[in-house]
């Protein structure tokens, strides 16, 4: 039997700043053969592909590509195109025998290989189309990151942001045109940052130094986040992310979300987390929007105006869910509902009311049951005594 993707019709090639000189023969092949290439304007003039090249359109989209389908086409990218790349963005509109890929290293590996940093040890970001906030979680005294930049001014850029960040202290290797004739590295510190004609394409190698970065445990200092004042405390935020028990690619509905802490934390738990924060209050949402950015996740939680259960309507279905605020009677019988087997929801009550209410749906639907009573060393005249917090009653079940 014929293999269906012996013969496809489109062929992503990986190309570095050698050009040419540096494809492989099956490389050369395919874009000999190639009808049509697309590329962006630096890519097509490496290939020297004359009038056969075609400029990614602006805004991007692969709509002309797709509309070629059954023509021999050759798309080119950087190196290796499923690493932050247009390989993944093609491949969801294609099944696997329309497409080849015949990659080249990727500039993380050049990059890798240059400094001898070993890449399995090193996280890899394209910074080049999203905030230096990005690095926030990964950030910490010795780490080494990678990441790719837009242009040469952005160098001056991300120093800054180490430095405001208490990073000022750390080493930055500027990685200009990796692979080709242009290649040049060269080392500053961040808060002394002062190279310039940085030629693109530019990645930079981050070894950091200055401040030891967040802890990975649950339960961050409440300073870090933007709040009015509604937010859920750091020991029962601690208490509450382990009843939430966050797993990697799994999805939040923060219910009543305050500041978002419990979305922030959630996520920065797990990779590739994600959450729905959802704030009645338009001031509070201005508050979760901010913390979201500032923990580098605002492509991984999704803040709505609005009440449960309405505003949650046509929202995807979580895994879990944590009521912090609004609960009702209303409220509980929807979710569990809506909710799909094996959800798991916590609920924190602090009123009488809502620990009633918790009393009712536990003595009904199981679960566990915990109270909590916190007391915190204060002030006491001339000397200390414990200060004690509202007691929280959690309910954790699985639906």
């Amino acid at each position: 039997m014929a293999d269906p993707r012996a013969d496809p019709w489109l062929t992503l090639i990986g190309l570095g700043e050698d050009g040419l000189n540096g494809l492989p023969p099956a490389s050369r092949a395919a874009l000999d053969a190639a009808e049509t290439v697309f590329g962006g304007p630096r890519h097509l003039d490496l290939a020297k592909v004359g009038d056969r090249g075609r400029a990614w359109p602006v805004p991007f989209s692969v709509a002309p590509v797709l509309a070629l389908r059954g023509h021999k086409v050759v798309v080119l990218a950087s190196g290796d195109p499923f690493w932050h790349g247009a390989g993944g963005t093609l491949s969801r509109h294609l099944s696997p025998g329309e497409l080849r890929c015949l990659p080249a290293p990727s500039c993380f590996s050049l990059a890798a290989a240059r400094l001898g940093w070993n890449l399995q040890e090193v996280p890899c970001l394209g910074l080049h189309a999203a905030p230096y906030d990005r690095l926030t979680p990964i950030l910490h005294e010795g780490a080494r990151v990678f990441c790719t930049l837009r242009d040469g001014a952005a160098t001056t850029d991300l120093a800054a942001w180490l430095t405001t960040h208490g990073f000022g202290a750390s080493t930055l290797d500027v990685c200009e045109a990796l692979g080709g004739p242009r290649e040049r590295l060269r080392t500053a510190r961040a808060d002394a940052f002062d190279l310039a004609d940085v030629a693109t394409p530019v990645l930079a190698a981050i070894e950091a130094h200055g401040t030891p970065g967040l802890p990975r445990a649950s339960g961050l200092p409440d300073a870090l986040f933007a709040s009015d004042g509604q937010i859920t405390k750091r020991p029962v935020r601690a208490l509450t992310l382990s009843a939430l028990a966050p797993r990697p690619g799994q999805h939040l509905w923060d219910i009543g979300a305050g500041s978002g802490s419990v979305s922030v934390e959630f996520c920065l738990a797990a990779p590739g987390a994600t959450a729905t924060a959802l704030e009645a209050r338009a001031d509070r949402a201005v508050n979760i929007r901010a913390n979201a950015r500032t923990f580098g996740l605002d492509h991984r939680i999704t803040v709505i105006e609005g009440r449960a259960p309405d505003a949650l309507a046509d929202r995807p279905d979580p895994d879990t869910v944590f009521v912090g605020g609004g609960a009702s009677e209303a409220l509980l019988t929807d979710l569990w509902d809506r909710l799909a087997p094996g959800t798991r929801l916590v609920m924190n009550a602090v009123t009488l009311e809502t620990e009633a209410l918790l009393f009712r749906w536990h003595g009904a639907h199981g679960g566990q049951l915990l109270r909590a009573a916190l007391s915190e060393a204060a002030p006491l005249g001339a000397m200390r005594g414990w200060h004690p917090a509202r007691p929280v009653t959690q309910w954790v079940v699985t639906r």
